[in-house]
């Protein structure tokens, strides 16, 4: 009998671990970013071109679609197998950040966004979603 208290008492702490780190990895995923003053300013140093917005959208089909979709609204077919939402590219909430803002949080990631910075290396592709990215601005 002492034993079954114990292993319920284990269990039952078990779980309530695993409940509040899931939901502090929501939370933390959820809040706001803590975007670095530098990269509030920081500018895109990959120029506007037909060339590095179609370099842009090969690398965004390839690393971002699946959450963010096809259109950039969030409704990728991964989106809704996470438990949290990914960004909606068209509105002006997300259009009103600086370019270095979304480098960041593309090179750093955050929560269920993985950090690129190693899975896509050249600074330069990553500048060049960001200008793809712009071209999804709702109209």
């Amino acid at each position: 009998m002492k034993s079954v208290k114990i292993m319920l008492i284990t269990m039952s702490a078990g779980v309530f671990l695993a409940s509040s780190t899931s939901t502090a990895v929501q939370a933390q995923a959820a809040g706001a970013w803590n975007i670095p003053a530098k990269f509030k300013t920081t500018k895109n140093p990959v120029a506007v071109s037909k060339e590095s917005v179609a370099d842009g959208k090969d690398i965004y089909s390839k690393h971002c679609k699946s959450c963010h979709g096809v259109k950039g609204l969030g409704d990728g077919p991964k989106a809704g197998t996470i438990d949290v939402s990914c960004s909606d590219f068209s509105t002006k909430k997300f259009q009103s950040l600086t370019d270095g803002e979304i480098f960041f949080q593309i090179t750093e990631g955050k929560g269920k966004m993985p950090a690129f910075k190693k899975l896509i290396p050249e600074d330069n592709s990553r500048w060049s979603i960001i200008n793809y990215i712009r071209t999804m601005a709702a109209k």
